[in-house]
């Protein structure tokens, strides 16, 4: 007969247990809510936080896809975020970068595709600059910028009308222009811009060409931008050319793009053989790739990501402590009702598995709730500011996992406790 009635007894074991919990719970609810709000916080925290790591990464990804994930860019300066503070005076005492550098890379380098002349207006002792329409309609501070032919395949840019600049632009140095979409949309609204005049301070531009959209990267909207002949730009703005500062960027970009680390070495060794580089000395210039930009904004999200961890960490340890201590107090409370179970033939490991499903329990509601409001305030920044927030199906799974693994952890104390009552003294107990 006893044989006969353990299996039964085994397998009623878990509901049992688990009825005996939510009813614990709910005979508690104030109590029962209190301690799960650290777990709550904390899956929460967790989940928010990838989600939205996830989501820059995603977006910023998505970026460098647009402007070319093989862009590899020499300029004077290194690249630095949101101003970066002053330059340093080793990179103010290096040599300016030439047309004639651009020019002997694109001679004699044998792996790139394009090699792109790039000069940018901005700097002291430039002025404000104006680009309008003939009815004097002003664009909203486009980037003005001189450049050749090899800028399109270089920066993944396309046309959606008209042409790009040829070399009869920059021989002739012609007044002809290329319109970003957000200025073309500024100055001709619903028009089309091809063949129409812009004025850039005041000197009258044909306009052949419009691009397609991009967006933005790193604050910078590709969408807002004026491209001109180097050859003009220079003529319109000769400070800019013979000025001290960081006056051309030299863009290039492979044949193929499992060949970017070869052509970025033979770039770099015409370059430093151009400038006259000992083998032990330094480049004098700096070396801008799209994935080492990925890089480095990967590793400043992993470190916010990480930071929010540990803080997500903290909620879920004082969660911890604080299911580890009604745990203790509901093994207090029922001390009696051990006693009682003891009496009529439950075991140690009985009455330990009934409390540590009761804390399992309570920690995985808390999880629950807790991935609900982490999967939920993404959503609603995602409706609210149209950010990519996307939470991966592995920080949900981690959220549920860890908020289990705490109710496992803090609740094996007051269930060893329970189960190590001494039956007599249990029933004694008032």
């Amino acid at each position: 007969m006893a044989s006969r009635i353990k299996p039964k007894t085994l397998r009623s074991i878990g509901p049992e247990n688990v009825k005996f919990a939510f009813r614990s719970m709910v005979s508690q609810k104030l109590r029962s809510f209190l301690t799960l709000l650290g777990i709550v916080a904390g899956v929460a925290t967790v989940i928010s936080m990838v989600s939205f790591v996830v989501g820059f990464n995603n977006a910023v990804t998505e970026s460098f896809s647009s402007f070319g994930t093989t862009l590899v860019q020499f300029q004077k300066f290194e690249a630095r975020f949101g101003g970066g503070g002053p330059i340093p005076e080793e990179q103010k005492r290096r040599r300016d970068l030439t047309t004639e550098d651009a020019e002997a890379l694109k001679r004699l380098g044998t792996l790139s595709m394009a090699v792109s002349q790039e000069r940018y207006l901005n700097g002291p002792g430039i002025g404000n600059t104006t680009v309008k329409n003939a009815s004097g309609k002003e664009a909203n501070g486009p980037t003005i910028c001189g450049t050749n032919p090899d800028y399109a395949p270089a920066n993944n840019s396309f046309i959606q009308d008209g042409r790009f600049l040829v070399e009869a632009d920059l021989i002739h140095a012609s007044r002809t222009c290329v319109l970003g979409p957000q200025t073309a949309e500024v100055l001709f609204q619903k028009k089309d811009p091809i063949n129409r005049e812009v004025f850039v301070n005041g000197v009258a531009f044909r306009v052949v060409g419009l691009l397609e959209k991009k967006g933005s990267l790193f604050g910078g909207d590709a969408d807002n931008i004026l491209l001109m002949p180097i050859s003009t730009f220079d003529s319109m703005w000769p400070q800019v050319k013979n000025g001290h500062g960081d006056n051309i960027h030299i863009a290039t970009v492979p044949k193929d793009p499992k060949l970017i680390q070869e052509m970025t070495d033979q770039e770099v060794a015409i370059l430093r053989a151009r400038r006259g580089l000992k083998a032990s000395e330094p480049n004098d210039f700096a070396i801008f790739t799209s994935e080492a930009q990925l890089k480095s904004f990967n590793q400043i999200t992993s470190g916010i990501a990480g930071a929010m961890i540990l803080i997500a960490s903290i909620a879920l340890l004082v969660g911890g402590v604080g299911v580890m201590n009604i745990m203790l107090v509901t093994v207090t409370e029922r001390t009696r009702e051990i006693g009682v179970r003891k009496a009529l033939g439950a075991t140690r490991k009985d009455i330990a598995m009934q409390f540590l499903v009761e804390a399992v329990s309570l920690t995985g509601i808390g999880g629950a709730i807790g991935i609900v409001v982490g999967l939920g305030i993404p959503m609603l920044v995602k409706v609210i500011f149209d950010f990519p927030a996307a939470a991966p199906f592995w920080s949900v799974v981690l959220g549920f996992g860890v908020s289990t693994a705490i109710g496992l952890i803090f609740g094996l104390w007051p269930a060893l406790k329970a189960a190590r009552q001494n039956p007599i003294e249990a029933l004694r107990y008032e």
